[in-house]
């Protein structure tokens, strides 16, 4: 039996909020999945060579051609990612470049449901880029989008060693409360962001009962 859901994240670290919101969603959503971490594998930004032109299939040699191949077969997908300097993350947005190789002439993406899941911590940028993302997976890729899941992220700089002693760190800019100490920055877990942990349970759900 071939995979219904395939989760995808661009998050490298090791068993993120990405992750792990990503693969509670697939959880609920009771189908047989698969979880893609894009670090693991190889997948670069396109080429724009036009060898895909024809036929949908992307002909440079990497990890794509045979990820792809599970994103046609499966019937839903959700895509995660997190933002560094207020954009989506290279790993995703080199994914996301890619799907071009899956709209000529055919459209292989039409109708399939997706879910994306962002993580970040500037709440304009987070708006931003969730709005991108809805424009693609709607209007470019022609998907069905389920729901966006937006995580509050955790700050490099508070783990550092540093923290507040540092000049480049975040707890210098206007991200945060400046009485906030490094010392005293708390790990913010997703399963602990009750509304948002409840939400991606309800969209699980939701996938879960349209592939049936």
């Amino acid at each position: 039996m071939s995979i219904e859901v395939l989760g995808i994240s661009g998050s490298p670290t090791k068993n993120s909020n990405t992750d792990r919101a990503i693969k509670a969603i697939l959880d609920e959503t009771g189908a047989k999945s698969e979880f893609v971490k894009l670090s693991d594998i190889n997948v670069r930004p396109c080429r724009v060579c036009y060898r895909c032109i024809h036929d949908n299939i992307c002909k440079v040699d990497d990890d794509f051609p045979a990820l792809a191949e599970k994103i046609k077969t499966a019937k839903a997908l959700v895509i995660g990612g997190y933002i560094p300097y207020s954009q989506i993350d290279g790993y995703t947005k080199a994914l996301l470049e890619r799907f071009w190789s899956l709209r000529h002439q055919e459209n292989c993406l039409k109708g399939k449901l997706v879910v994306t899941v962002l993580t970040g911590l500037d709440p304009e940028a987070l708006a931003s880029v969730n709005q991108s993302l809805a424009n693609e997976m709607k209007v470019y890729e022609n998907m069905d989008l389920l729901g966006q899941i937006t995580i509050q992220g955790n700050i490099v700089c508070a783990f550092c060693g540093k923290g507040d002693d540092c000049e480049m760190s975040t707890f210098k800019t206007d991200l945060l409360d400046t009485s906030i100490k490094a010392c005293d920055f708390k790990y913010n877990k997703v399963e602990d962001q009750k509304e948002v942990w409840e939400d991606a349970m309800r969209i699980g759900r939701l996938m879960g009962a349209r592939l049936k």
